[in-house]
């Protein structure tokens, strides 16, 4: 999958979840996984270190 296809597959995603959401409920979805995101890349960064270490 390219890069545009999935940064318009997300798009239509958050739309369609949105659509069925208030604002505040938006707004707190949007912070957990931006949280979720960062654990993920955190993982991911410890995981790539642990394997370059010898």
């Amino acid at each position: 999958m390219d890069g545009c296809s999935l940064s318009m597959g997300a798009s239509a995603l958050a739309c369609a979840i949105a659509s069925k959401l208030t604002v505040g409920e938006i707004n707190t979805l949007a912070a957990f996984l931006q949280v979720l995101g960062d654990a993920l890349s955190l993982i991911a960064a410890q995981r790539e270190t642990c394997e370059k270490s010898p």
